[in-house]
């Protein structure tokens, strides 16, 4: 694709986040795009953020589990970038991070020790490389009309990210049977869903490993430091502001950690 129309779409995201108007489907707009594209239409989105005096602190793998996919129509997984911006500590201020659409995810986040470097990455390779795992919620959200997404529009529009939340507690994998591993997530006090490990891929260190190696393929690393959510155990669910998600991660032993998503 020639690189205006690459800046073109990068620039028509940028401004959709930024003034929080969606836009019509890139793929509507352009039938020929392909994922070479979209990846390149992600980096020139990142590129103003970027200029913008955001910082890369990670990467991201979405789409992962049956119910997701089922969800949105979307039947394979998709990548993007995290940035320090996207990182929130506390409540979740819709305005201020521009959100429009933001739905929750609950997760499992990978604070990596040291680099990957795809192809060729294991699941083994993963643990290996990480230092901590801890639960999370991601808050998706996206910049394209009413969530109608196919793959392209979604790696177009960074993995269709909004912003992250990460628990307290940074758990050793080492000895956790991650794909066995159990979540809980409540909505504003009331049981909302259940999944495991296993929805992500089989496992959540094989949906990094993919990521890695989707990833190496542009030439892009895992790196020493970068969080790295690995997909939701659970269908998302829409949020408006005052709701409250609260996350358990558990294993047969009990509770590993919480995880709480406070839009306010």
């Amino acid at each position: 694709m020639p690189a205006d129309k690459i800046q073109h779409y990068g620039a028509a995201l940028y401004e959709a986040l930024r003034t929080r108007k969606t836009i019509a489907p890139l793929i509507e707009q352009d039938p020929s795009l392909t994922l070479d594209d979209a990846y390149a239409i992600n980096l020139d989105f990142l590129s103003r953020r970027v200029a913008d005096g955001e910082k890369v602190v990670g990467k991201k793998i979405g789409v992962t589990s049956k119910a997701v996919q089922d969800m949105l129509g979307v039947h394979q997984p998709d990548f993007g970038f995290l940035t320090d911006w996207m990182h929130v500590e506390g409540d979740i201020d819709i305005d201020a991070k521009a959100l429009i659409a933001p739905r929750a995810e609950a997760e499992i986040a990978f604070i990596l020790k040291s680099s990957l470097n795809g192809p060729g990455v294991t699941a083994a390779d993963v643990l290996a490389a990480t230092e901590s795992i801890a639960p999370c919620f991601e808050i998706v959200d996206s910049r394209i009309d009413n969530w109608n997404i196919m793959i392209v529009d979604t790696v177009s529009d960074n993995a269709s990210c909004g912003v992250y939340v990460i628990g307290n507690e940074r758990l050793d994998p080492a000895g956790l049977d991650l794909p066995n591993l159990h979540v809980a997530v409540t909505k504003n006090g009331e049981p909302l869903s259940e999944g495991h490990g296993h929805a992500v891929q089989g496992d959540p260190a094989q949906a990094v490993a993919w990521l890695a190696n989707t990833l190496g393929a542009y030439g892009v690393t895992l790196d020493a430091g970068d969080v790295i959510l690995s997909g939701s155990l659970v269908p998302l669910a829409p949020a408006v502001k005052g709701d409250r998600f609260e996350m358990t991660l558990s294993n047969a032993a009990g509770p590993l950690g919480t995880c709480v998503a406070n839009f306010v």
